[in-house]
């Protein structure tokens, strides 16, 4: 499975270590090194999804989250946190700020291939509802209920 993976952290090596990582496994990877690059880029380059650093001098990663899930143009984009943080109340945070998983610094590869998989899986399914509730509204139907409301 390919996908485009926009990588967030404020230190090159951790950007270019996972890049490479990324790249090996034949994802397409943009990167930035802070939260306002996340933003633009998140809006200009429309990943599948976000390794996001928590920490980060500015927009830290809470900010960046709470941003992108509050704007209809990135709200569908899933969010991993990638920290050095271990305490659960910051994990709790991150969550609360909209992050759909956490990683721990640093990065386990068989972990982070299986959280990017089963992310996408979900991914793919809204993205496939988003295009048929949008088809449904350009014909004058009325589109089907979200699946997001039948979880809830």
């Amino acid at each position: 499975m390919t996908a485009r993976v926009l990588v967030v952290d404020d230190v090159a090596a951790n950007r270019r270590l996972l890049e490479a990582r990324l790249l090996n496994e034949y994802y397409e990877v943009a990167l930035a090194g802070s939260g306002e690059a996340a933003l633009e880029t998140a809006r200009r380059w429309s990943p599948d999804v976000l390794l996001l650093d928590v920490m980060m001098p500015g927009l830290d990663g809470y900010e960046v989250c709470r941003r992108l899930k509050a704007d209809p143009a990135t709200a569908h984009i899933p969010v991993v946190m990638v920290t050095a943080l271990t305490d659960q109340a910051e994990r709790v945070r991150g969550l609360e700020a909209g992050a759909d998983d956490f990683l721990s610094k640093p990065v386990d590869d068989a972990t982070l291939f299986a959280r990017l998989r089963a992310l996408l899986r979900v991914k793919q399914v809204l993205d496939a509802w988003r295009l048929r509730a949008d088809t449904a509204r350009d014909l004058g139907v009325e589109p089907p209920p979200s699946p997001a409301a039948a979880i809830a």
